[in-house]
């Protein structure tokens, strides 16, 4: 059964005879599973059954154990966990946006500049460090002086060797 992805699971709109029957039990196991705890459905201000997809489903879960060899009471343990499962993931859930929360308004938690010293600088969230525009030439101090002295030297002459001639044929 195909459901739109905003029906709600927990709305409790199916009355006993009903979810017995999507459930493919009698509705006196539903009455039983009410009493041991098993699954709970919600209660009309008459005080009348109301079961959710949630519950269906739960009663679908609770047939095939049971068929499966579960005893009752380990299948009221496996649905205990089950809720203690879904209830723990919720709260990471909540725990996870509430840290993603916090990472993106702390301010300067992530964003930093290297300062002038090469030290590390935290920006506000949002910030950019302040533009510099000169122009800085930098030479090491090696390659510098030895452009000094090079020009400081004076360059050697080059001579020329004579070229001995070649005889002419005569």
């Amino acid at each position: 059964m195909a459901l739109p992805s905003d029906l709600d699971e927990d709305a409790p709109i199916f009355a006993i005879a009903m979810a017995a029957e999507l459930a493919n039990m009698h509705p006196q196991t539903l009455r039983q599973y009410d009493r041991m705890g098993l699954v709970t459905p919600q209660r009309t201000a008459g005080r009348v059954r109301r079961y959710s997809l949630r519950d269906v489903a739960q009663l679908r879960e609770i047939a095939v154990l049971s068929n499966e060899g579960v005893s009752l009471e380990g299948i009221a343990r496996v649905l205990e966990l089950q809720r203690e499962v879904l209830g723990l993931r919720r709260r990471v859930r909540a725990l996870e946006v509430e840290l993603a929360d916090e990472r993106l308004t702390r301010l300067g938690g992530r964003v930093f500049a290297a300062g002038e010293r090469g030290d590390v600088v935290p920006l506000a969230h949002g910030r950019r460090t302040a533009r510099r525009t000169e122009v800085v030439v930098w030479r090491p101090a090696r390659v510098h002086e030895a452009e000094r002295e090079a020009e400081e030297r004076p360059r050697p002459v080059r001579r020329r060797r004579p070229t001995a001639k070649k005889p002419a044929d005569g």
